[in-house]
């Protein structure tokens, strides 16, 4: 499975969910915020959503302003 990470490819054997991906490449959640093809991915379903062959995966940090 070819999957790109902030714009970097990666290739994985199996399928993963978007909370097992972040722990293969190391990558804290906290404070930040997931997209998968351009949608937000709510915190609580990083567990069971599936990520599939192609997708484009933004890990970007959540920022406050006003």
């Amino acid at each position: 499975m070819n999957i790109h990470v902030n714009d970097e490819p990666h290739h994985f054997a199996e399928p993963l969910t978007l909370h097992t991906l972040l722990n293969l490449l190391a990558l804290s959640p906290a404070g930040s915020a997931l997209a998968v093809n351009q949608v937000i991915i709510p915190r609580d379903n990083w567990l069971s959503h599936q990520l599939k062959d192609g997708d484009q995966i933004l890990l970007f940090q959540a920022i406050a302003g006003g």
